[in-house]
């Protein structure tokens, strides 16, 4: 017979590596799923879990004396106090620790040693895994104390009893157990007491993430609403005006009329347009899209221009290098000149003038947007929610909005941006 060929046989006929290692998962899944149910069911009812515990330990801790507690029913007593209270042991662990000692001093000075006596530990164990510092140690003190005394009353056993150095080795093992029990429960407390700070920790980031979002939702709402207003107001007061003139032209010069209408619509459009790119709806084949870029210092003569056939003659300076100012910051100087005539656009008296005066320089732009006329209304000027965004607008870039009228009349609004570094906002993203 060819031992190669027995030696290839399987042991367990009928039951493939692939059945064996499906085997292997299915128990090691059992094993898992077990102690999730014990982790969740000690989690729900601690006091039962407890309690069953401490019955398992009445149980082993009986069996090796059953024949002496049958003879001796009266050490049942000593049994069942030195044992069930560990079922308390989490709600009141230093008040069971003391009943569990007083109950073990009681034996010392009554009776022998038993092996219930090790429950000592697990309530020494409980009290430094959940009470202070000083109660830990005064339960420590008392742990050992008992030890001590268990030495002197009953020491080692009879061929043993006149060696001290079995005395010290027993001495060392029992307090070394003490100590042990001691150190596994600072070590669950220290444990537990580092879950609690990283959950409070991820509770704490969390709150933080939510703030966050809010207030960068608020600050997105406020963007959207400053460069909402800017964008229909000035278009708006643009083709009020033009529309009023073409009514006023039509009888005299119909053509007139007609160009006004023409550059009404027009105007129209370009808001259309401007609305739609900003909220983030314009598609890639929009005609107008390339005949509308992104709002900067080049479109202030189309700006100007656009004022100038509303009915207010507008003067344009820029100096300076326009190419070294970013494009939001770009975008930013543009909205501050529109929202600036719009408002004298709106407020000031027919016949006034305007003049913009725009300087750019490697680190700053200088603006200043005048007007030579009365206003309207005796109340507060061009004051309002447009000279609030305006203000806000120049606050992105460290800058403080200067408006109000002038000694000899008129009104004027004056900013300077700082072009230094300074954090990314939502209108850096939008300007490109």
């Amino acid at each position: 017979m060819d031992v190669t060929a027995c030696r290839a046989v399987p042991a367990t006929p009928g039951r493939t590596p692939a059945a064996r290692g499906f085997t292997l998962l299915l128990t090691r899944w059992a094993a898992a799923a077990g102690r999730l149910r014990l982790r969740v069911l000690d989690e729900r009812y601690p006091t039962a879990v407890d309690f069953a515990c401490a019955l398992a330990l009445l149980a082993l801790t009986a069996a090796p004396q059953h024949r002496l507690l049958a003879a001796h029913p009266w050490l049942t007593l000593f049994h069942l106090g030195l044992v069930l209270p560990l079922g308390l042991r989490r709600r009141a662990p230093y008040a069971v620790f003391g009943v569990m000692a007083a109950v073990a001093f009681v034996q010392w000075l009554t009776t022998s040693g038993m092996p219930a006596d090790m429950a000592v530990l697990f309530a020494l164990y409980t009290v430094a895994a959940h009470c202070p510092r000083r109660r830990t140690l005064t339960a420590f003190a008392v742990a050992e104390l008992g030890v001590v005394l268990l030495m002197l009353r009953w020491g080692p056993p009879p061929p043993y009893g006149n060696t001290l150095a079995f005395a010290a080795r027993l001495f060392l093992l029992l307090s070394g157990t003490t100590l042990a029990a001691l150190v596994l429960g600072l070590n669950v407390r220290a444990r537990r007491a580092q879950l609690a700070a990283l959950h409070q920790r991820a509770r704490e980031l969390e709150l933080q993430r939510d703030q966050r979002a809010a207030l960068a939702v608020a600050e997105e709402r406020s963007r959207i609403a400053r460069e909402m207003h800017d964008i229909v107001t000035h278009n708006l007061s643009v083709m009020v005006a033009l529309a009023d003139g073409a009514v006023y032209a039509n009888p005299h010069a119909p053509q007139r009329a007609t160009a006004a209408m023409r550059q009404s619509a027009e105007t129209g459009r370009q808001a259309l347009t401007d609305m739609r790119r900003f909220l983030g709806v314009l598609r890639a084949d929009e005609p107008d899209a390339l005949r509308h870029p992104q709002p900067g210092l080049g479109q202030l003569p189309a700006l100007v221009a656009q004022v100038e056939a509303a009915g207010l003659p507008t003067g344009l300076a820029v100096t300076g290098s326009p190419a070294a100012v970013p494009p939001s910051a770009q975008l930013t100087v543009y909205r501050l000149v529109q929202e600036s005539l719009t408002n004298t656009l709106k407020h000031a008296a027919p016949g006034a003038r305007a003049q913009v005066r725009v300087d750019c320089s490697a680190g700053a732009v200088e603006l200043s947007v005048e007007d030579d006329g009365r206003p309207l209304r005796a109340a507060d000027g061009h004051s309002g929610q447009g000279v609030a965004g305006m203000r806000e607008r120049a606050a992105a870039y460290g800058g403080e909005l200067h408006a109000g009228p002038l000694p000899g009349g008129g009104w004027r609004v004056a900013v300077t941006l700082d072009l230094g570094p300074r954090p990314a906002d939502p209108e850096e993203l939008t300007s490109g």
